[in-house]
């Protein structure tokens, strides 16, 4: 008979565990969502994945569509992280009072633009985030304290995934609120000549630079690969969190799989 595993406790943004075990350079196993679906989102809350990736920037996202979502992982114990479509102050501090803690922000190629980042998510005077006095962040105002925690409790990743931002990682990886480092293998390819192949050699190598500048600057890094073999050999190069799959990718392959099964 199967089991069913016990589920673990709500995931607790203040304080912010994710970003605790990103520091702490902990695994953490995570899932990607693009299907934009409140319905998906909570039936992948249900996993037990200890992070869980909304995109904007590859997926049909906005804040009325991440809001849904966010409400449906409210019981799930996997953090929400979300990836905006590009590095924008304005689209940051959206986000922020829409409820998330946790931001991947892509296409980072300098520490300029890693400080901007940080700086959008804190409050001055660490930052230039807006006030609002009463937003779903602070649960509408009703959160003791919030704005004395929440710049302490707010987890930065940029990702690198151009020949730009590998020449700047050392310089990315030593500004102070980046929590962690993410790599972006496809789009690595794809800069340096090799479109749709991700292991190539050189591209290896470049992702290896990358690796070594992190853990020279004592950060944490993370990538996403939905190839078994790829997602364990970054695990083994010292990648601590890691998403190993995508919502679409796995609703495709799995419906072929079964039509296949019932064909010829």
């Amino acid at each position: 008979m199967s089991t069913v595993s016990q589920p673990r406790p709500p995931y607790s943004p203040l304080p912010n565990a994710f970003r605790a075990a990103v520091l702490s350079q902990q695994r953490q196993i995570g899932f990607w969502c693009s299907l934009a679906s409140p319905v998906t989102a909570e039936i992948i809350g249900l996993a037990g994945f200890d992070w869980l990736l909304l995109d904007t920037e590859h997926a049909p996202n906005d804040p009325l569509t991440l809001l849904p979502q966010l409400m449906a992982l409210k019981d799930s114990a996997s953090a929400p992280v979300v990836r905006p479509p590009w590095n924008d102050p304005i689209l940051l501090k959206r986000l922020l009072d829409l409820g998330f803690y946790n931001f991947l922000i892509p296409f980072v190629e300098s520490a300029e633009q890693a400080r901007q980042a940080v700086s959008a998510t804190r409050y001055p005077p660490l930052g230039t985030r807006g006030v609002s006095m009463t937003q779903r962040s602070n649960r509408y105002g009703t959160v003791p304290g919030y704005f004395e925690q929440i710049n302490d409790n707010l987890c930065v990743l940029v990702q690198i995934e151009s020949r730009k931002g590998v020449e700047a990682a050392a310089e990315i990886c030593a500004v102070e609120g980046v929590d962690g480092i993410f790599i972006g293998p496809n789009d690595l390819a794809a800069a340096y000549g090799h479109l749709g192949n991700p292991n190539h050699p050189e591209v290896q190598a470049e992702i290896a630079r990358i690796f070594a500048a992190a853990q020279r600057a004592g950060k944490a890094v993370g990538t996403l690969t939905p190839v078994e073999a790829d997602a364990r050999r970054y695990l083994e190069m010292g990648a601590s969190f890691v998403a190993v799959g995508l919502d679409h990718v796995l609703l495709r392959q799995a419906t072929q799989a079964l039509r296949e099964r019932f064909t010829g």
